[in-house]
């Protein structure tokens, strides 16, 4: 049961709010005669997100999650306080979310966002390379892909989640540079990079290197932003100075013959 919670944390973060429910009730029941209104609402829900962010901690979601799951409360009781409030803006929030953020209910892969110092970083080594072919795994917004597009490179990006991914595209067709596809990940055909750049989470990386390792050509490169290959001993990790003290991990594939 923990492993499917684990696959769909989204399921796991319901399960926490049930599971709190009933425990806040009995709290907060005896205080309805002692405490206004408003200061035992919001006691309930504080305590409600505390208890489902703590529930989400023992089923070992992500740690976003359980950030997601302490503000959740707060913020249906926000909107229904306020009253009188159409629906229809809290679907679409809860539209534009699923669409952003598909790939964290997924794969519990959130959007991180590659910063301009790490793709400086990745040309230079590309360029040191030789190389001419980059893939981004995850590209997100695609700035890694427009950065290292031209010059005799050919960047190209994989995205999967929907809204992410018409952004990329958009800005990949204005500035004419890279090329930005929707797809898996997991069934994208890395066989003629020269380069396998992805900035993910550590949930996927050990299934990731295990399908680089095999399906990727001799001589090429993987680079994981952040997030190390579980077992697997990097050939180099290069630490960056910029703001967020960037690490990335180099994985040699097989020997250039």
């Amino acid at each position: 049961m923990l492993v499917l919670f684990r696959k769909t944390p989204i399921l796991g973060a319901l399960l926490a709010q049930v599971v709190a429910l009933p425990v806040v009730a009995a709290v907060t029941a005896p205080l309805a005669s002692s405490v206004e209104r408003l200061p035992l609402i919001a006691i309930a829900l504080l305590l409600q997100g505390a208890l489902a962010a703590l529930i989400c901690g023992l089923l070992k979601l992500p740690r976003w999650w359980l950030l997601i799951a302490f503000l959740f409360p707060l913020a249906m009781g926000s909107a229904l306080l306020v009253g009188n409030l159409p629906a229809w803006p809290f679907g679409l929030a809860f539209l534009v979310l699923a669409l952003v953020f598909s790939n964290t209910t997924r794969g519990r892969v959130p959007l991180y966002l590659t910063n301009a110092e790490t793709a400086t970083v990745l040309k230079d080594l590309m360029r040191d390379r030789g190389a001419t072919r980059v893939l981004d795994l995850g590209c997100g917004l695609g700035g890694v892909v427009r950065a290292l597009d031209g010059e005799g490179r050919k960047a190209s990006g994989v995205e999967n989640a929907p809204a992410v991914y018409l952004a990329a595209r958009f800005l990949s067709a204005v500035t004419g540079r890279g090329d930005i596809r929707r797809g898996d990940l997991w069934k994208t055909d890395v066989s003629q990079e020269d380069v396998v750049y992805a900035f993910l989470s550590p949930a996927p990386m050990a299934a990731l290197w295990q399908k680089l390792s095999t399906e990727m050509k001799p001589g090429s490169l993987f680079v994981s932003n952040s997030f190390a290959v579980p077992d697997v001993d990097p050939d180099e990790i290069w630490e960056l100075s910029d703001s967020r003290k960037t690490r990335l991990f180099l994985y040699p594939i097989g020997k250039a013959e």
